[in-house]
């Protein structure tokens, strides 16, 4: 079972560098305007009443910020941060004693939440709602059940898959929150943010270039910068501007719409290998040998947020935006050649 406890009294060293590009507070956190404000409130709120916030659930595709934003919601309240997630806890249990240690006010983020099995799942429910476990002693006719009180906690919950959540599990959740992929403006905050904390000079049509083709997402933005550092660093002064972005973005097969290789390989397989569509999930997948969770994940969101993908009750279809931005004519633009009279046919009139 893997878990962490992360302190905001005593912070741990920023060995690893993404944890290092996390903002901690919400002043430090760009994008998400709305969602941000309303957390505030919540925030606010709870420390007033010096009661723990409501349980909460974050959802969203992946790189968004939600675990970020689990730490940054921990250091508001003042409290510890416990992480782990759902396919980490196997037992009901490891869940127990996760619960039992917990400190009062304590944040427990559960990530991929719709992955928790069904008996670790029944023990989270006396414990949201009541802040106690039902624990049984003992087998056959002469077991007996006791329960445990728990300090009072705020669970948080995250997950790519919010409708794989069962209806008790998510009804328990006093706060929903979705996350949107970020617009252009504060993807390229975010990018001149992390560029000031790797200590990288950039300008801004480079920040410019790095944001456009990050997906709206800013894990892929620091993932992008860190690799366009290593080109400027190597293959020219160690300053991003346009002309290094662009070389090194092209050099790692990364699109002016930040399509990567993957993503085409999508999109060409419902074109080509299937007229188009519709087609099914399980279909593309193994068309292209990926795992059908990491398109439905990670690939999909985006390419339907293009407007390049349609989900259909068939199954995905490219859009003609899809057959343009790869170069391909679309069916229904393709102009009809005339059929040549044969021998055969009747011959045309007069």
């Amino acid at each position: 079972m893997s878990e962490r406890v992360l302190s905001p009294r005593v912070q741990p060293t920023d060995a690893d560098l993404e944890v290092s590009l996390r903002p901690r507070r919400l002043d430090e956190f760009i994008g998400q305007d709305r969602l941000r404000a309303n957390l505030r409130v919540y925030i606010e709120a709870a420390r007033a009443r010096r009661e723990p916030l409501e349980h909460l659930i974050l959802y969203g595709p992946p790189g968004l910020g939600k675990t970020t934003l689990a730490g940054i919601i921990a250091n508001e309240l003042g409290v510890n941060l416990r992480i782990t997630s759902g396919p980490a806890i196997e037992r009901a249990g490891d869940l127990a004693a996760i619960l039992t240690s917990l400190e009062p006010g304590d944040v427990l983020f559960i990530d991929e939440i719709h992955r928790l099995n069904r008996a670790v799942e029944e023990v989270l429910y006396p414990a949201m709602e009541d802040f106690a476990i039902d624990i049984v002693l003992g087998k056959g006719p002469g077991a007996r059940s006791i329960r445990l009180q728990l300090n009072r906690f705020t669970l948080i919950g995250a997950t790519t898959r919010y409708a794989l959540l069962s209806a008790p599990l998510r009804d328990r959740f006093g706060v929903v929150c979705r996350l949107d992929f970020y617009d252009l403006p504060a993807m390229v905050e975010i990018v001149r943010r992390s560029a000031r904390i790797l200590g990288v000079e950039i300008d801004d049509a480079g920040a410019e270039e790095i944001a456009r083709r990050s997906r709206g997402t800013p894990r892929v933005a620091n993932r992008l910068l860190k690799r366009v550092r290593d080109f400027a660093q190597v293959m020219a002064d160690g300053r991003i501007t346009l002309e290094t972005a662009r070389f090194a973005l092209e050099r790692l097969e990364v699109d002016e719409v930040g399509l990567d290789e993957v993503d085409r390989r999508v999109l060409r397989a419902v074109i080509e290998k299937f007229g188009g569509g519709p087609v099914g999930l399980e279909t593309i997948a193994a068309a292209i040998s990926e795992d059908p969770d990491t398109i439905a994940d990670v690939y999909e969101p985006y390419l339907l947020q293009l407007g390049f993908l349609d989900r259909t009750r068939l199954g995905r279809v490219a859009t003609a935006r899809a057959y343009q931005h790869l170069g391909i004519p679309h069916p229904a633009q393709q102009p009809v050649q005339p059929r040549l009279w044969e021998a055969t046919d009747e011959p045309p009139p007069g």
